[in-house]
């Protein structure tokens, strides 16, 4: 399984905004601490606004902030919200024929996969993603050779 740049940058809107609790953070600092694309960022907190996981303030003072708390963020929850397409293999696809369907379990394996991956997730916040014990180490990565914003 793997999460699309959709799913994974919004785990990074989070982690950041969780980071920076105390103040408002705006799209293009994230996007220069992270080094990814400012307008693919844009899209990610629109999505994050319209489902309730951050605020956002236009103009002079504006900027970012998390709307919810880490702890009620949960990990599975949001990644189920913003993937696409949880479908592991084509043998999910109801129109998708196999010649070996009839004797292949891999369906059945697979979506047992699929449940026990989300529920390890499930178990997860985003306070769980970022301890407190390892937020000074994280800031400092972040800060450590970022370009200017």
């Amino acid at each position: 399984m793997r999460l699309t740049h959709y799913t994974d940058y919004a785990l990074r809107v989070l982690i950041y905004l969780n980071l920076h609790r105390s103040r408002r953070c705006t799209a293009p600092e994230i996007a220069a601490h992270f080094r990814v694309s400012h307008h693919h960022l844009r899209k990610v907190i629109q999505d994050l606004h319209q489902r309730g996981y951050v605020t956002t303030i236009r103009g002079k003072g504006g900027g970012l902030h998390l709307l919810r708390s880490p702890e009620q963020i949960v990990i599975g929850t949001l990644v189920r919200e913003l993937e696409p397409d949880m479908k592991l293999t084509d043998c999910f696809e109801s129109r998708h024929h196999c010649v070996i369907a009839p004797a292949c379990r891999g369906r059945q394996m697979f979506s047992l996969a699929l449940k026990q991956f989300l529920a390890v997730l499930d178990q997860h916040t985003l306070a769980d993603l970022m301890p407190a014990r390892v937020r000074g180490q994280c800031i400092e990565l972040l800060y450590q050779d970022a370009p200017p914003v």
